[in-house]
C-alpha cells in the first residue's frame, strides 16, 4: 500500500517504515493492567490448619532388642549371643504372629559389615520389621 505524497514526482514505491506508535500504546496498556492485577493474584487464602504435634514411638512389648557393640559382639536383649544362637532365635521369632519388631542398637564405631550381616540373617529368617535405633543427641 502505498501513501500518497505533495511532491512532485511519480514514486510508486511502497513506504517501508512501520508506524510503531499503536504497538507501544498496546504495551503501554498491558503494562498497567499486569501493575494493577499483580497484588490481585498475591492474596493468600486463610486457612485454619490442623495442629499436630511430634512424640516419640512408643515401643510395643513385643520387640526384639539386638545390639552390636564396638568390639563386634551381638546382644540379644542384653544378653550375648553367638552367630549360631543369633540365627536360631531369629528363626523362632520369625514363626511367631504377629512377628515382633527387630530394634537394632549399633556402637557408632561398631563395624558395618556387623551390622549388614545381622539385617542380612533377619531377612534370610524372615523378619521383615527391623528398626534402627539411635541417639538424637549430637556429639559434643
Amino acid at each position: 500500500m502505498a501513501f500518497g505524497s505533495l511532491e512532485a514526482g511519480d514514486d510508486n514505491e511502497p513506504l517501508a517504515e512501520i508506524n510503531m506508535v499503536p504497538l507501544i500504546d498496546v504495551m503501554l496498556v498491558l503494562l498497567i493492567i499486569f501493575i494493577v492485577a499483580a497484588p490481585l493474584l498475591t492474596h493468600a487464602v486463610k486457612v485454619d490448619l490442623p495442629k499436630a504435634s511430634s512424640a516419640p514411638n512408643q515401643t510395643k512389648p513385643d520387640n526384639v532388642q539386638i545390639s552390636i557393640d564396638a568390639d563386634s559382639r551381638i546382644f540379644w536383649n542384653s544378653q550375648e549371643v553367638s552367630r549360631a544362637e543369633l540365627s536360631a532365635r531369629l528363626a523362632l521369632e520369625a514363626a511367631r504372629t504377629p512377628q515382633p519388631e527387630l530394634h537394632l542398637r549399633a556402637d557408632h564405631t561398631a563395624p558395618y559389615g556387623r551390622v549388614a550381616e545381622v539385617m542380612a540373617e533377619s531377612a534370610r529368617q524372615g523378619l521383615s520389621k527391623i528398626g534402627f535405633v539411635t541417639d538424637p543427641r549430637s556429639d559434643p
